[in-house]
């Protein structure tokens, strides 16, 4: 079965930060699903969400969107087997997370704090790469092209 990355907003007002994230999966091959549900106000129906989706017989990993307080993720991780990504959109403080709410997990091991959605959808597809041969692909393929164009850059600098 393919791998699924479920990303839970905290709000509909996270819809820009998530389609980004969503954009980067689409580079890996990677199926997603994008939902809202506030840990403070819809904890029933977040708490439901995460049951259907845990009882997928699939691969999957939860990438977390939420505002200032990124209690979301440590919610979230608190309910599920599966890996938790934190990934808060920019903000004023502590760049988009409380680090006291991202790092207070009740499972006690605390989910990746990602800040930027490149970087959460390849921590994703990295993840999957370790028994997706297809993913693996994908991401060997994007690490290559991104450490060629570091080299590109540096020589540019070079004259």
């Amino acid at each position: 079965m393919k791998p699924l990355v479920i990303i839970l907003m905290g709000s509909s007002s996270d819809m820009g930060h998530a389609e980004k994230i969503a954009s980067e999966l689409k580079i890996f091959g990677i199926e997603y699903a994008i939902r809202i549900g506030s840990a403070h106000k819809t904890a029933e129906h977040v708490v439901s969400m995460l049951k259907e989706y845990e009882a997928l017989d699939r691969p999957k990993l939860y990438i977390t969107i939420a505002g200032r307080s990124n209690a979301l993720s440590g919610f979230v991780d608190g309910f599920v087997k599966s890996a938790t990504i934190a990934c808060p959109p920019p903000s004023d403080s502590f760049a988009g997370a409380d680090i006291y709410s991202s790092l207070r997990m009740p499972s006690g091991i605390s989910p990746a704090l990602v800040l930027e959605p490149k970087n959460a959808a390849l921590l994703a597809a990295r993840i999957f790469s370790l028994y997706d041969k297809e993913i693996a692909g994908a991401v060997k393929s994007y690490m290559e092209s991104n450490a060629q164009r570091i080299i590109e850059d540096d020589s540019k600098l070079k004259k």
